[in-house]
């Protein structure tokens, strides 16, 4: 297993949610871009909830199979 030391704060990045997201407090995800990788997590838990970290090549895989 292959561990990596991340040495951003998630408190530290700037998050943007789609323009597709409602105003009204729904189901949406906010994603962050960092360094070599990208974080994904729920906007209703933003605080304090999990955020996943993917990195670049696995994140333009899923957008790639997502927008197909």
């Amino acid at each position: 297993m292959s561990v990596e030391q991340v040495t951003e704060s998630v408190d530290e990045l700037r998050w943007f949610k789609s323009s597709y997201s409602g105003s009204g407090g729904g189901d949406c995800v906010e994603v962050a871009v960092g360094r070599g990788s990208v974080h994904v997590r729920d906007s209703k838990a933003a605080g304090d909830g999990p955020a996943l970290r993917i990195g670049r090549d696995g994140w333009a895989a899923f957008v790639s199979h997502a927008g197909a």
